[in-house]
Formats: C-alpha cells, sequence, structure tokens
C-alpha cells in the first residue's frame, strides 16, 4: 500500500488504519501578552468624550455641552427601523440630536480596543541597568560616530 501513495515526504498520511493519536491539550502557562483588551464604555456622538460610568444622561456632555438624552445617543436607534428605532415608539422624534423624553432610552455602549499600554510589573531581584551615555547635540554624535572608526596607532 505504501506504493501508492502519492506523495513520498516522512509525515505526510504516517496515520496507519487502527493507529490513534491522542487529542493535543492545551499547553499550561502565562497569558499570551499581545491579547487585545478591550473596554466597554458610553461616548458623546458629538465629541467622542468617554463619559465616566454612571453617568446622569440628563445633563449635558462634560466637553462639547450637547444634550445626551436624544436618540444619536440611544442605543436603540437603528436608521432602517420604523421611526428610526428598535422600541415600538408612538410617533417619530424629528430632531434625533436634541434632548427628548423618550422613555425607552438606553445609552449607546461602544466597545474599543484598550489603547492604555499595560504596566509590567518590575521583576524582583533584578537590579536596574543605567541608561548608556547617550549623545545630547548633534557635535557629541558625530563624535561618537569618528570614535568607532578611529585608526589606533599601535
Amino acid at each position: 500500500m505504501d506504493g501508492d501513495r502519492k506523495y513520498k515526504q516522512p509525515g505526510y498520511q504516517d496515520k496507519r488504519e487502527g493507529e490513534h493519536h491522542a487529542p493535543r491539550t492545551p499547553v499550561d502557562g502565562p497569558p499570551t501578552p499581545r491579547l487585545v483588551r478591550s473596554v466597554a464604555a458610553s461616548r458623546c456622538f458629538n465629541c467622542s468624550n468617554v463619559l465616566p460610568a454612571g453617568f446622569d444622561f440628563t445633563e449635558p456632555c462634560p466637553k462639547c455641552a450637547v444634550a445626551l438624552h436624544c436618540c444619536s445617543q440611544c442605543g436603540h436607534m437603528d436608521s432602517s427601523a420604523r421611526f428610526q428605532c428598535l422600541q415600538p415608539v408612538p410617533e417619530r422624534i424629528p430632531y434625533k440630536d436634541r434632548a427628548n423624553e423618550c422613555t425607552y432610552f438606553s445609552p449607546r455602549i461602544t466597545v474599543a480596543r484598550d489603547t492604555a499600554a499595560p504596566v509590567a510589573p518590575k521583576p524582583a531581584g533584578l537590579p536596574l541597568v543605567a541608561a548608556p551615555n547617550v549623545p545630547r547635540k548633534v557635535q557629541d554624535a558625530r563624535t561618537a560616530f569618528d570614535n568607532l572608526f578611529k585608526k589606533t596607532s599601535e
């Protein structure tokens, strides 16, 4: 049966009849450091300012002073739905960016990638390494470069 194989490389179809391999198990260890973390927050529809948790939407935006209890800030707004709202509102609200008294209002929550760099803890027991002498002026850099290739008399 080995003579009729299309590919002769080792590893190709090495599994013979009756031979079964154990399923792979995940490797234990610390989580991958490059995982994308996400942050759920509410943002102003006008200026994209992040609003703090527990913000009172009857008050205006602290940055641009636009009214936030409006359709543009609501999570139920959908331009393809009847009256542009997913809830059964009795009549269309004409100005979506002005304050209204809608009882179905629910602030829109956005999920974004966390751009804050995670703070890595300092490993215990390792001394801090002093930074090398970095040239501060262009002339110092040129002198340091020239010193690298200076011929020494022997």
